[in-house]
């Protein structure tokens, strides 16, 4: 599994402190220095079965500086993949990615269900 993070994200702590507990081995990748290509967003977005908004960190501060909220909504899904794919810190983490496992944000019971 892949564990896609920013390392000082107090979520994605709390995430990783969680599989740590259940004995889930993961390989870390900063999104901040390793951010996801576009190829790799679709293949997750594709295989998550979520709209496409749920990758999104539509709390964060690029976010909000670049008015998405507005902007989505006439973007096509190749427009925004790309756009995820340009920073990071657009990108809602931490994303847990497996075989047959996308798991975007931290929802204890959620992660629990899909990984328990």
């Amino acid at each position: 599994m892949t564990f896609v993070c920013y390392p000082k994200c107090s979520t994605c702590k709390k995430a990783r402190a969680w599989l740590e507990a259940q004995g889930i081995s993961f390989e870390e990748r900063d999104i901040k220095t390793a951010n996801p290509t576009a190829e790799e967003l679709r293949d997750w977005y594709q295989r998550s079965g979520l709209p496409l908004k749920r990758f999104f960190n539509t709390s964060g501060q690029l976010y909000r500086a670049m008015e998405l909220s507005k902007k989505l909504p006439e973007m096509s899904e190749e427009e925004q993949l790309a756009l995820l794919a340009t920073d990071g810190m657009l990108v809602k983490r931490p994303l847990l990615v497996g075989e047959d496992t996308v798991l975007v944000g931290f929802r204890e019971k959620e992660w629990e269900a899909a990984l328990l």
